[in-house]
């Protein structure tokens, strides 16, 4: 390699140097033509560079005096050496000044880019700081793109220089999910989770959940659908808190039939799940009045969740008014009120009055139109034959019950 700095600098030198972009450009372009019919290595993973009428610029008399020793003599040949020519490219990545802002990297995170670039051509690994730097520098979508090309450049010269086959750190891949959602580029958030890759980032289940709850920010579905079938695909094990923010996209969105589909997948799946996870889904049962999704639901509960919540209890007092048991409806807020701290008391009757202003009107209209006038009869009935029940039994909870006729009609 010395020599073969040596005889560059003698050939910049030398008095014929005002030809050398005679001696430069043919074997460059030998090599060029050599890289796209698939003979020479490519350098790092890149494609070759594009021919040379496409390059936009070629080396002369007045320029190939500035252009650095170690671009210049890998397009020599090296036959002196007993080497293979070998045509190294500098990474395909222009920065145009007559596209949109938008369609361009940022000045901050192209400086970054090339800084290490650089680094990394001259066989040095670059300091970190110059990565964590880029990657909240990240704005846009060709930062981004930048920020994964420069990942995966680091993750080959760190294999093959460094002898390190270890990916980052799970610190580093989290940040590169959080300036994918931050930037919106969600299509590389996903690579994020893959198994296999190129960029040396490890899948983590806490930049899946970072994912879900930008999905959650944006109330979108269908990109909780990709992250749980990338998740899937890359063998990536649910976690309870998975399910806690799916459920709530499901019940944000009124997507019950999502909700249900991935509460088999997570029971399948063996995952234990928290209580807030049950809140939401036994709420939900209860909202689009599905009394035996209910009661199932409430005995998957009792199995790992001994103790009733607000949510989980006034979902069974909802069970048991559609199934025309107000007396156990009444007997259930009695237990959940005697078992509420003090300073918790009031959310139990405020719980009942949502009970009686709301949940009819939100239940009446969710059922088939042929099925809304029987239940709307009943609950006319049975709400109040449930509030009289608590007041027999010795919990007297003032409750109006002035518009319930009329909210149910206008369902």
């Amino acid at each position: 390699m010395q020599a073969a700095a040596g005889l560059a600098r003698r050939l910049l030198t030398s008095p014929a140097a005002s030809g050398i972009s005679g001696v430069l450009s043919l074997p460059c372009l030998g090599c060029a033509a050599l890289g796209e019919s698939g003979v020479l290595p490519h350098l790092n993973g890149l494609p070759p560079s594009p021919s040379a009428p496409h390059q936009g610029r070629s080396f002369s008399a007045a320029s190939s005096s500035r252009v650095p020793g170690n671009l210049l003599w890998p397009c020599i040949s090296s036959q002196r050496w007993n080497e293979k020519p070998v045509c190294y490219h500098m990474a395909a990545t222009h920065f145009s000044t007559e596209a949109s802002d938008i369609d361009q990297p940022t000045e901050a995170v192209e400086e970054l880019y090339q800084k290490m670039l650089k680094s990394v051509e001259a066989e040095t690994m670059p300091p970190n700081a110059w990565l964590w730097s880029m990657i909240s520098s990240c704005s846009n979508k060709e930062d981004i793109k930048l920020l994964f090309q420069i990942l995966q450049k680091l993750r080959i010269f760190r294999l093959s220089n460094l002898r390190i086959n270890a990916n980052f750190n799970d610190h580093l891949c989290m940040k590169v999910a959080e300036a994918c959602a931050r930037v919106g580029t969600l299509d590389y958030g996903l690579k994020v989770l893959w198994k296999h890759n190129v960029y040396g980032i490890t899948p983590t289940i806490g930049s899946a959940h970072y994912l879900l709850k930008h999905a959650k920010e944006k109330n979108d579905t269908k990109l909780m659908g990709n992250i749980m079938q990338v998740l899937q695909r890359n063998s990536m094990p649910l976690q309870p808190g998975t399910a806690d923010i799916v459920f709530s996209i499901c019940y944000n969105a009124d997507r019950w039939d999502l909700l249900s589909k991935y509460a088999i997948r997570f029971m399948k799946s063996g995952v234990k799940l928290h209580g807030i996870a049950f809140d939401i889904w036994m709420d939900f049962a209860a909202k689009v009045g599905d009394s035996q999704s209910i009661w199932n639901i409430n005995s998957l509960r009792g199995k790992s969740v001994k103790r009733y919540s607000l949510a989980t209890g006034f979902a069974c007092v909802k069970g048991f008014l559609l199934e025309r048991k107000p007396e156990s409806a009444a007997d259930m807020i009695k237990l959940l009120h005697k078992h509420s701290p003090d300073e918790k008391k009031q959310l139990v009757k405020d719980e009942l009055q949502k009970l009686v202003a709301e949940w009819p009107v939100e239940v009446i209209k969710r059922q088939k139109k042929d099925d809304r006038k029987a239940l709307e009869e009943a609950l006319i009935s049975d709400i109040p034959k449930m509030i009289s029940s608590m007041s027999k039994s010795g919990l007297d909870i003032s409750v109006n019950l002035d518009n319930l006729t009329p909210q149910l009609e206008a369902a």
